[in-house]
């Protein structure tokens, strides 16, 4: 397979859209990701997956913290702004959970603290020990086959 094929075949996982940011002396520094899942429930980890041409690559690492934002269907902006989509300078307001900064209105904030990092082929595995949650009662911003996407209505299945 060729790495075309690779990538079509990934982005037919539907994903919900997630911001990381970590915070290194003062300056926030975030990026859009959708390589994000739980691990364990005791103790309580996620992992995030950090390409190794990523700018805040480095900033996890000096920093040991990061937090996980899952957008909601209205932060599709957000998602471009942080995924490099919107060039032009925008303000994005951070507020904070656990003295990380965190992304108001997400569906969920995660603050962690890296309690490994693995480097696996072109990216690195941050494993982020949980260290508070904030939830909102919202819809997520999906994302699947190269598109922002919405959840539809749930209707009932009979098997």
């Amino acid at each position: 397979m060729d790495d075309r094929q690779f990538r079509t075949a990934m982005g037919k996982f539907a994903t919900g859209v997630t911001v990381i940011v970590t915070d290194v002396e003062g300056d926030v520094h975030g990026m859009t990701a959708n390589a994000f899942m739980s691990v364990s429930l005791s103790p309580k980890l996620v992992v995030i997956s950090i390409g190794e041409n990523a700018r805040i690559l480095e900033k996890i690492k000096q920093s040991n913290t990061f937090s996980v934002n899952i957008l909601a269907a209205h932060q599709q902006e957000l998602s471009m702004i942080f995924a490099g989509q919107i060039k032009e300078p925008r303000e994005v307001a951070f507020d904070r959970l656990d003295g990380k900064p965190v992304l108001a209105g997400a569906v969920a904030q995660i603050a962690c603290e890296v309690s490994a990092e693995h480097v696996e082929g072109d990216h690195t595995l941050f494993i982020g020990k949980v260290t508070d949650i904030h939830l909102e009662d919202a819809e997520p911003l999906i994302f699947y086959s190269g598109r922002y996407r919405a959840l539809a209505e749930e209707t009932a299945v009979t098997i």
